[in-house]
Formats: C-alpha cells, sequence, structure tokens
C-alpha cells in the first residue's frame, strides 16, 4: 500500500495546514493520486539529484503544437513512475498556451484501489 504524503492544496499547489496548525498529510488512496500529478507536474530537468526525470514541458510542450495523444502518454508514462501505481489514465479539461489541466486516475499495485488527483501548469516564464 501507498505511503502517506504531505497534502497539497489542489488550487495552489501548496501546503495545507490541519486544524491543529500542523502540516497536513494526505492519506490512501488519495495520497497515491497526488502523488502521479506531481510526477506529472515535474519538469524535464528541474529534479537536480536526477535531471533525467520529468515531463518535457520546456521542451516538446509548451509553446508548440504537439499531438494531444502523445503529450498524455508522456504524462502516464511520468505518474507511472510513482511506485504502487499499477495504471494510470490522464484526461485533459483544458489546453490552451502554456496552461494544462486536467485529472490523473491512478490504480494502486497492491490494493487495486482507484483514486482521482487534478493537476494543473503554471507558467514558468509567466506568460
Amino acid at each position: 500500500m501507498a505511503p502517506a504524503t504531505i497534502l497539497l492544496d489542489p488550487a495552489t499547489w501548496d501546503l495545507v495546514l490541519d486544524a491543529n496548525g500542523n502540516i497536513a498529510v494526505a492519506e490512501p488512496p488519495y495520497a497515491l493520486a497526488q502523488d502521479a500529478a506531481s510526477a506529472i507536474l515535474t519538469y524535464l530537468g528541474e529534479c537536480y539529484y536526477d535531471t533525467t526525470i520529468g515531463v518535457p514541458w520546456l521542451q516538446q510542450i509548451f509553446g508548440k503544437k504537439p499531438n494531444l495523444s502523445l503529450v498524455r502518454q508522456q504524462l502516464v508514462d511520468a505518474a507511472k513512475t510513482v511506485p504502487d501505481v499499477q495504471s494510470a489514465t490522464v484526461y485533459f479539461s483544458s489546453f490552451t498556451g502554456r496552461l494544462v489541466q486536467g485529472q490523473v486516475q491512478v490504480t494502486s499495485a497492491s490494493t487495486g484501489q482507484t483514486s482521482v488527483a487534478a493537476f494543473s501548469t503554471t507558467d514558468p516564464q509567466g506568460a
């Protein structure tokens, strides 16, 4: 079973506090979907400890006219890098310019449960 993770506000992707003022925790099954959404939002080269992971947002997607099937597959592949993700499905709700919004649905390999998390890119260049 997937472990708990820090809960992120779906609108801002920032930390959330619990009722006691502590950093809130996301529990499974939502934790798995949130981790998959985080993997989707990781820019290729962003992680200094492993610059080979991430989605090529700047290199192949933003500012281009990419094939949506190819982008969807890249996001599914990123989601599947999260331990315990057996399968992932990505749905887009908006794909305009440098803003990509949607949701990822993941199924846990250990429990078979499906969970959902929304994702939304931010423009790293402020445009």
